[in-house]
């Protein structure tokens, strides 16, 4: 995914608030499961991330243990999106070259 893309992502993100929430346990099996069903409901989302020891790194194990893109860190939040497979509800803007 192209900066501008994920800039838009992150523009429309910005009046919502965070949906999953990392908690002391950090990444595990049944936060990922969550955050799966969250991005199949809503396709952009807001992980809060408390007392994180590696925000970066846990923002990273997100991305790739729900197949999505990471968006954005800003502070303690993530911002993650994945494409709804049938039906899509944000559009994403694509260049012409």
């Amino acid at each position: 995914m192209e900066s501008y893309q994920r800039a838009h992502l992150r523009a429309l993100a910005h009046e919502l608030k965070p949906v999953v929430i990392v908690g002391q346990a950090g990444v595990t099996e049944e936060l990922l499961a969550a955050t799966k069903v969250a991005l199949f409901d809503h396709e952009l989302i807001k992980v809060r991330l408390q007392r994180p020891e590696d925000k970066s790194a846990f923002a990273e194990q997100l991305a790739t243990g729900t197949d999505s893109t990471l968006c954005g860190l800003v502070g303690h939040t993530v911002i993650l999106y994945r494409r709804h497979p049938e039906k899509p509800r944000i559009h994403v803007p694509v260049r012409v070259k």
